[in-house]
């Protein structure tokens, strides 16, 4: 399956209108810096909670590195999300200098 990706660099910051961006990383990683208005849902709970996220937008989804959102991304576009992976992450994220709530470590 081939997996929509975007780079860190043709995000627009702060995010336009129509674009969810999904935050995928585990709470421990969430609480360390995050990008100021994500929604954060952990991978594991994607399946469970895949109703609370719209339908209505374009997703993109991010984790630390771009493996866990590329899994997420595959499986939101197999339940019919117009979703896209964020390639790099949060990593690729704040080395661009993109602005952030906290750090990522």
């Amino acid at each position: 399956m081939h997996i929509p990706t975007v780079t860190v660099d043709q995000i627009p910051a702060p995010l336009p209108e129509g674009v969810f961006l999904l935050d995928v990383r585990e709470p421990v990683e969430w609480a360390s810096g995050r990008v100021e208005g994500a929604v954060h849902v952990p991978m594991n709970e994607i399946p469970d909670r895949i109703e609370e996220l719209p339908r209505d937008e374009r997703v993109l989804v991010i984790c630390k590195v771009g493996g866990r959102s590329a899994q997420v991304t595959g499986f939101l576009v197999h339940h019919g999300f117009d979703a896209v992976n964020v390639e790099g992450g949060m990593l690729e994220w704040a080395a661009a200098g993109k602005p952030m709530v906290g750090e990522v470590y």
